[in-house]
């Protein structure tokens, strides 16, 4: 395209002030790319000046095309981004940065450069999703000019296009740009695959041409008699699907018969329906082979009715039916959304963003994650995939990779949803969570406050890596909470070994001076780090009294003051494993509507004539009771392991033989007794297990929960209040 033909382009929805900026941008690129050639031995300038028309050609806005003549001068001229800035602005300013590549960083090889390349654009584009477009133009052009650079470097460029920029076109409902990106890749990897279904498609393309006219005539006339207007042509399928249905479907070019399919364009959504109503009623549907893309749009807001029938000849024919609007979306995607006014774009609307959840997700994974390899796997895993249509109970359209179970769902709801998830429902019947979801499914999740959280086998079935990594940064929060108490136990047990009062050597001060000396940024860091061995206990209560030394001797009065606050305060021990503050010889006992066992969260409630109540404290006996009767109780930090506690719970499963047994025996095998068990089925053939256990504390009633979630067929286990 010349600078000539590009003004024409845009001149026809541009206003002349942007038709002026576009001027001065390529002024301003010629000038910084004087000398410079491309590999062809073209003038640089050439690509700048394609990369803008192909952004024309997606009607983009004044912005984006400045930044598609200024891609490149950062990287490869002595042109600064602070230039641009002065000249162009901070909108054009942060699209150029967002597609210039790292050059000032040390990296161990080219793949972890590539990798950082790529991330900075995602990046970015969570800035200004104009970024990625001037992107695909950029990646567009190389492609188009790949025949001018070495063997290796075509095959390297093809397989990233492939893997990457085809992909995220797709994903951003740019089928103009996606396509050829496929077609010019699979003439590098495959050239003889290409070349080949090249000449298979010339053979008979005067025969196939002459079937498509004939088609075309017959439904014009159909059309016209509901007078529906309606524009209809042949689309030829392109090289690259062909290739792919070849392989997936392990079949030779002539067992291919929709090698062509006819795209009807109406005015309405109504006439849609009414033109499938008329294809039908003359040629037989194909069972199967509809899609209703308009009532459930695709991620890249792609929307048409597909239909496959039995065509004039006998042949399958695949017909799409869409508006015009539709189809400026199924073309230019994200392109086809940017509105624009006064030569500057609008942010994207409200529908629009709702599409790039699957986007969010992958940024939240990077923030997440220093590994840029390991970003873009995932990044390339969510790109790939197909996926699912499924229904909340409230008829919502959820999107879901294939492949997708239950949690992918219930995390995709709500990050809460999914770690208190506990069993599924598909249609109405319970499923276990591995449960592979299809399209028309309704999933209901069901729930429970008392849920132990996400499970480690859920890494294992889990479909998207976003929910993947939703769950390993639970089990991360969970991990450092407990760290972080064991750790402020385990110094403050070492600190009473040797003769300390924790009231004056662990004092903010003198935590605060530790946790410098260490270099956190936070106590909690501190405390997490002995928690799990990362740091001496002992060596961290040397430094918290590097002040002083040796125990101060306290005063005759002071000990007798001492002495005295003890016997006031006094904490109860007692068989039961439960201090009470403050009280002495009281009776207690354990509440048996919720049985707590060590590591709950108890409180104590005052009864009349039976002493003190333990409970936990998300107990709904003790939700409404006066602030004045609870009290403050904790659990012994005694290592014994001789106590144990009585606990209930439910598991839910499908009915199946030897299920009963296999439980039992699971149990067993973690060496926990069982007190009660009864068990019962329903018509639908899921069971429920009730059973009571005895048990140390909450670690070991988890292993047990975890252990009998593994057993095959099981929906879910709980813990169950009397």
């Amino acid at each position: 395209m010349t600078m000539d033909e590009l003004i024409q382009k845009a001149s026809t929805y541009l206003e002349q002030k942007d038709i002026e900026l576009i001027k001065q941008a390529y002024e301003f690129a010629r000038k910084a790319h004087e000398g410079q050639m491309r590999k062809s031995g073209e003038p640089y300038i050439n690509h700048p000046v394609e990369v803008a028309g192909i952004l024309v050609d997606l009607k983009m806005d004044v912005t984006t095309i400045i930044s598609g003549f200024l891609h490149d001068v950062v990287e490869d001229t002595p042109i600064t981004l602070e230039d641009i800035r002065k000249e162009f602005g901070d909108n054009v300013a942060i699209l150029v940065d967002g597609v210039t590549k790292l050059r000032h960083f040390e990296y161990t090889s080219k793949e972890d450069q590539q990798a950082e390349n790529h991330r900075k654009m995602f990046v970015a584009m969570a800035r200004d999703l104009r970024c990625v477009i001037v992107k695909l133009a950029d990646r567009l052009h190389n492609m188009r000019t790949l025949k001018f650079m070495a063997p290796e470097k075509q095959i390297q460029k093809a397989n990233e296009t492939l893997e990457i920029f085809a992909p995220l076109a797709n994903r951003l409902g740019i089928s103009a740009i996606k396509w050829e990106l496929e077609d010019i890749s699979l003439r590098y990897l495959k050239p003889q695959q290409y070349y080949k279904i090249v000449n298979l498609m010339k053979q008979k393309r005067e025969e196939r041409e002459a079937y498509i006219s004939q088609v075309v005539e017959d439904l014009k006339k159909y059309v016209k008699s509901v007078h529906i207007e309606a524009e209809i042509s042949g689309r030829p399928k392109h090289i690259y699907s062909i290739y792919r249905k070849m392989v997936n479907q392990h079949k030779q070019f002539n067992e291919i018969y929709d090698l062509f399919a006819v795209r009807i364009i109406v005015e309405s959504i109504k006439d849609c329906y009414a033109i499938l109503g008329i294809i039908h009623t003359h040629w037989k549907p194909m069972p199967g082979r509809f899609k209703d893309y308009i009532a459930m749009p695709k991620t890249n807001m792609y929307q048409s009715l597909h239909t496959t029938v039995i065509g004039p000849k006998g042949d399958p024919l695949e017909v799409q039916i869409r508006t015009e609007e539709m189809h400026d979306v199924a073309e230019y995607g994200i392109a086809a959304h940017w509105a624009y006014k006064e030569g500057k774009a609008r942010n994207l609307n409200n529908k629009f963003e709702d599409k790039l959840t699957w986007f969010r997700e992958i940024l939240e994974y990077q923030n997440e994650t220093d590994d840029a390899k390991e970003f873009m796997e995932s990044l390339k895993m969510d790109l790939f995939s197909d996926t699912v249509f499924v229904f909340t109970p409230k008829g919502d359209v959820i999107e879901l990779p294939v492949g997708s179970v239950p949690i992918d769902f219930a995390f995709r709801i709500h990050t809460e949803i999914g770690n208190k998830t506990v069993g599924a429902r598909v249609n109405g019947k319970m499923v276990p969570l591995d449960y592979k979801l299809k399209t028309g499914d309704i999933v209901e999740v069901m729930t429970s406050k008392h849920s132990y959280g996400p499970s480690r086998d859920w890494l294992k079935i889990a479909q998207s890596s976003a929910v993947k990594n939703k769950i390993r940064q639970w089990f991360k929060r969970q991990e450092r909470q407990e760290n972080v108490a064991k750790g402020r136990e385990m110094i403050e047990k070492e600190l009473r070994n040797q003769g300390l009062s924790l009231k004056d050597t662990l004092t903010e001060e003198n935590i605060a001076n530790v946790v410098k000396k260490y270099n956190f940024s936070h106590e909690n860091e501190l405390f997490a780090a002995v928690g799990y061995n990362g740091i001496p206990v002992k060596q961290v209560v040397t430094r918290l009294r590097e002040d002083d030394k040796k125990p101060k001797e306290p005063e005759t009065e002071e000990v007798v003051k001492q002495i005295s606050e003890t016997k006031s305060t006094s904490q109860r021990k007692t068989s039961l494993g439960v201090r009470v503050k403050g009280v002495d010889n009281l009776l207690i006992r354990l509440a048996r509507c919720c049985n707590p066992v060590p590591g709950d969260p108890i409180v104590g409630y005052i009864t009349r004539g039976r002493g003190v109540t333990i409970h936990r404290e998300d107990c709904p006996n003790i939700k409404n009771e006066e602030d004045q009767r609870l009290m403050e109780v904790e659990w012994e930090n005694s290592e014994s392991k001789s106590k144990e506690y009585n606990v209930d719970i439910e598991i839910t499963a499908f009915d199946r033989n030897g299920l009963l047994n296999e439980v039992l025996q699971c149990v067993s095998d973690t060496h926990t007794p069982i007190n009660a068990v009864k068990g019962r089925a329903d018509k639908n053939k899921v069971a429920n297990i009730s059973m009571t256990i005895a048990i140390t504390n909450i670690d070991h009633l988890y292993r047990v929960v975890e252990k009998i979630k593994r057993i095959p067929d099981i929906y879910s286990v709980r813990r169950v209040m009397q």
